[in-house]
């Protein structure tokens, strides 16, 4: 009984861990930059116009604006290629999502930059483009992966086709949906950095500030914190 509880224990546990050791590194980095800048050399005198704490804010907010925006996309699309059973929507669906997926992040935004203008826009089309295809291809599979007895079980039972795909079949599928839904959010926490060259706010400010100064301990700094983030997030949808 206490190994059970024990195994039970231990994601939440390392969920924890990464939440503090993010929480530590956010709010706690000018207490402990001047240890780190003996191995990683930088302007420890250096005060950024924008603190830590808020860059992160700025960070979460780009990537759960656009990665809601294509859960949202994606379970449309999803529950419609389901209801219609059509091959050849799907086969649109995915070929679309996957022609988006082969285009650099970097260049979805560049070209975005002359008609959306510098700043969180650019950098918001390009993640919610990024994370359609894993969600909605992992809607896809799950509802398609719903045992036949289930399916043929809601149909005994009176359930219209909409009925049974909200009430039995996404159900289901949850679990499906959610590791697509981990897979976008973790690509989308790490490929928000990039929005710092088009003037977007986030953890990229420092990592590209860095890169642009030489100084290694701007970019840990926002690396870092990315990197806790990504982890903290795949750990909870977990």
């Amino acid at each position: 009984m206490k190994t059970r509880i024990v195994n039970d224990l231990k994601p939440h546990i390392m969920t924890l861990i990464y939440l503090v050791l993010f929480l530590v590194w956010v709010f706690g980095f000018d207490s402990f930059k001047e240890t780190l800048a003996i191995w990683f050399p930088g302007r420890i005198d250096l005060v950024s116009r924008t603190t830590l704490p808020v860059l992160t804010l700025q960070h979460l907010q780009i990537v759960l604006i656009s990665t809601s925006a294509a859960i949202l996309v994606s379970l449309i699309l999803g529950m419609l290629v389901h209801l219609t059973q059509s091959d050849e929507l799907e086969s649109l669906v995915l070929g679309l999502a996957n022609i988006l997926e082969t285009i650099p992040s970097a260049a979805i935004i560049a070209l975005s930059v002359p008609l959306l203008g510098y700043g969180n826009a650019p950098v918001l089309l390009a993640l919610w483009l990024y994370a359609i295809l894993p969600i909605s291809r992992n809607v896809m599979v799950g509802l398609r992966g719903v045992i036949p007895a289930v399916q043929d079980a809601a149909k005994g039972v009176g359930m219209t086709p909409l009925q049974r795909l909200l009430k039995v079949e996404m159900p289901l599928s949850r679990p499906m949906i959610l590791a697509g839904i981990k897979t976008a959010l973790v690509i989308n926490i790490s490929a928000a950095t990039i929005g710092a060259t088009v003037g977007a706010g986030g953890l990229g400010v420092p990592i590209i500030a860095g890169i642009r100064t030489y100084d290694p301990l701007l970019v840990l700094q926002g690396s870092i914190a990315v990197i806790l983030l990504a982890l903290l997030s795949e750990r909870a949808i977990r």
